[in-house]
């Protein structure tokens, strides 16, 4: 084991003989959250009644400002925790009334697509959808699409069913709030694998994220950055929301925090926060950031894809490759395929030689983590 793989032993001891290309879906957990999860479990024992007060005024302010850090996000009370992205979403579209007018992709990620469609399907919002491919022009049709005005913009960060991702987020941003006060950007499949910087952008942006990929600390724990000042006062809204002073209006009217719990909800299970908090803590004790686990995770890429030129295979070879620029690309490879039979063929026959990947209809994809050593990437292993 490596350095780095020592931190996720637990995992890697049990699967001895298995290439986990699956890490972008489902992320090994580093040794740390075991503890952090029977943490949960002493502090519900001993806390009791007591357990929320602790939480609130400890474990999520940490954990926020251990986020902010990763984020370069400079308002670590207006960071939002739930269970799942699709939460989050749902609480923002809450906060219209009429139809809902809508700027997105074709590549957004199903919590949010079935969603979408369904509410399209009920007449409840109408919809500008607009192709991620080909994506040398991507940014720039989405942003002069946007010139319309949206009540809502929408857009991954990196694109879950490709890799692909927005090269110039800072740019794009600013083009989109020229005429759109709204704007969501989808950070799942780029948090803590993309170095992020929301420093000069965070006042004008939802940015959506969780703890299931990159950062290893499992499901469950969600979490939303809030535009500065947000008004937004969603219809969709629970008790956490009371937990600080309300800005009320009048005494008939329902009223909103001016922070991040604007957008919170009702009661949850905090175990994975602790998980969270527990990870982000390891990384910040072993001077191990985002930049440190992406330069990894591309010398993986490098040495991956210099083997994949040697195997000469007639379908995993770089012609069949979505990508456009390596150096800044999601942390999994994606090979466009001739259909989801087809790929589900290799994949059996990956499996069978120990090396798990994951697919989209017809796209293989190939994920890398920090857990990773290239020198694993045997070229036998991969001849099917």
């Amino acid at each position: 084991m490596n350095k780095y793989q020592k931190l996720f032993s637990k995992f890697i001891e049990v699967n001895p003989e298995k290439l986990h290309f699956a890490c972008h879906s489902h992320h090994y957990w580093p040794d740390c959250t075991r503890e952090a999860q029977l943490e949960y479990w002493d502090d519900s024992k001993s806390l009791v009644d007591d357990k929320w007060e602790y939480i609130f005024s400890k474990k999520v302010p940490r954990a926020q400002e251990l986020l902010s850090e990763v984020l370069n996000f400079n308002r670590p009370s207006d960071i939002t925790f739930a269970p799942n992205t699709h939460e989050l979403v749902n609480r923002i579209l809450s906060s219209f009334d009429g139809k809902i007018k809508l700027l997105t992709t074709d590549s957004e990620f199903y919590s949010f697509s079935r969603q979408l469609n369904r509410l399209i399907e009920a007449d409840i919002i109408e919809a500008t959808i607009v192709p991620t491919l080909p994506f040398e022009n991507f940014e720039e049709r989405f942003a002069q699409k946007s010139k319309a005005g949206f009540d809502i913009v929408f857009a991954s960060h990196v694109f879950f069913n490709s890799g692909l991702a927005i090269n110039n987020l800072e740019s794009l941003v600013n083009k989109l709030s020229i005429n759109n006060n709204n704007i969501i950007i989808d950070g799942y499949h780029a948090f803590m694998g993309l170095p992020i910087d929301l420093s000069s952008i965070g006042d004008k942006i939802f940015y959506i994220a969780g703890s299931y990929k990159y950062a290893g600390a499992g499901e469950g724990c969600c979490f939303m950055t809030t535009p500065k000042n947000s008004k937004l006062r969603p219809k969709n809204t629970g008790w956490f929301a009371e937990l600080s002073a309300l800005d009320n209006v009048n005494e008939n009217e329902v009223g909103y925090p001016k922070d991040g719990l604007r957008f919170a909800g009702s009661t949850l299970d905090f175990t994975s926060l602790y998980r969270l908090v527990s990870v982000l803590e390891m990384y910040k004790k072993e001077k191990i950031n985002t930049s440190l686990i992406h330069k990894h995770v591309q010398n993986c890429q490098e040495v991956f894809l210099e083997m994949i030129d040697k195997l000469k295979h007639p379908h995993l070879n770089r012609s069949n490759l979505l990508v456009n620029d390596l150096s800044h690309h999601g942390h999994f490879l994606t090979f466009n395929l001739n259909s989801p039979k087809f790929v589900n063929d290799i994949r059996t026959k990956l499996e069978k030689n120990g090396i798990l990947t994951d697919s989209r209809k017809n796209r293989l994809r190939f994920g890398f983590s920090i857990y990773h050593d290239s020198s694993d990437y045997s070229l036998e292993r991969f001849k099917i």
